[in-house]
């Protein structure tokens, strides 16, 4: 078997789905890309067995076949060579893999591509289309979110609720939860799954900069993510999903309006002198004035700052973890952010101040309690 492809569009396809290959696998054949030649079109898969990638391209080839490559040899190879036709020549009596270019020859051992995991493909499906940009923004507001704890396995996943009205993507770790929704988006029946955190990763590393139209299918096992010329498929989260609604506090009688940069550039500062395994910051509001400051008895460190802010409420002192108000600051993008408050044992509630067409989003934070 005998095929040309061009350097930089190789590498460029090994890329968008190299993130998939798993470094301590138990089958030496996963650290491999799948390549499948069928009617000049070259199709690449990758997969660790929960998560599985592909990808095609045209090729020059006059015979069909499958070999499985080492990806990491093969792209360490195409990184240090520039722009130029390459020709792979496969013995299939021994799957050895010989790439020649204009000065060079390169030979590395490859696997029989029949013994290379099947990956799965869609049957009884449920499908709905979202267009690219939705999707990445539903990832980047609700990813960082996302628990390491493997115990809880239901909240490593992003929580995808599916409704005849719009579709919400709900994240948490036990101490901030985000709940992101559209409404320009629709089921045709009410479902819901959770999606892996690696699935969601790969996704948003690989959806296009241009907008596009990005299919979702889904069964009781697997979500199927297909845009362009790439496919993602990924195993499900097999656990019941946190009544995340329950948590949620509807009475919230006092409410807080800051600038979104300068409430982030405070906490970044102030942050500093906070106890490194609390990261706690008091935020002391009173009439306008919002008052932001930490300290660290161990090292007699301590900083404050204040903001102005509009506020509508009784006075408040309440303290939070910094990095998480810094995360979910980070991945909103109005100028000015509103915070709910019912009291200084009671989650506090991040909102933008307005939202954008299509959406609505919503952050939780659990306070810290206050040292005496």
């Amino acid at each position: 078997m005998k095929f040309i492809v061009s350097t930089t569009a190789l590498l460029r396809h090994l890329q968008l789905i190299n993130g998939v290959i798993s470094t301590n696998t138990v089958l030496p054949i996963l650290e491999d890309f799948l390549f499948d030649i069928q009617q000049q079109t070259l199709r690449i898969s990758a997969t660790d067995l929960e998560t599985s990638m592909s990808t095609e391209l045209p090729v020059e080839a006059k015979e069909e076949g499958r070999i499985a490559i080492p990806a990491r040899i093969l792209v360490d190879t195409l990184k240090t060579l520039a722009e130029q036709p390459l020709t792979f020549t496969i013995d299939e009596a021994n799957f050895g893999v010989e790439i020649t270019t204009d000065r060079g020859k390169y030979k590395l051992s490859g696997e029989n591509g029949d013994d290379f995991p099947r990956i799965p493909v869609p049957e009884s499906v449920t499908e709905i289309n979202m267009p690219s940009s939705g999707l990445q923004r539903a990832i980047n507001k609700t990813l960082f979110a996302v628990s390491n704890d493997e115990l809880r396995p239901a909240m490593t996943g992003v929580f995808f609720q599916l409704a005849t009205d719009g579709v919400t993507f709900v994240a948490t770790d036990a101490h901030k939860l985000v709940r992101y929704r559209r409404n320009d988006v629709v089921a045709p029946e009410a479902a819901d799954f959770i999606v892996p955190r690696k699935a969601l990763s790969l996704l948003k590393s690989a959806l296009p900069s241009e907008d596009t139209q990005v299919s979702i299918a889904y069964n009781n096992a697997n979500a199927f993510f297909r845009f362009n010329n790439v496919d993602l498929v990924c195993r499900l989260i097999d656990a019941r999903y946190p009544d995340y609604n329950a948590v949620i506090p509807k009475d919230n009688p006092n409410t807080l309006s800051v600038p979104r940069a300068e409430f982030l550039n405070t906490l970044k500062r102030v942050m500093i002198f906070a106890n490194k395994t609390t990261h706690q910051v008091l935020l002391k509001i009173a009439g306008s004035d919002l008052q932001v400051s930490a300290q660290d008895l161990d090292f007699s460190n301590e900083a404050s700052e204040r903001l102005d802010c509009e506020y509508a409420g009784e006075d408040m002192d309440i303290g939070f973890n910094a990095r998480f108000l810094l995360e979910m600051l980070n991945v909103m993008d109005t100028e000015q952010v509103n915070m709910e408050l019912s009291a200084p044992t009671r989650a506090g509630l991040l909102l933008p101040s307005e939202d954008q067409e299509h959406e609505s989003l919503l952050m939780l934070v659990m306070p810290v309690m206050l040292n005496a």
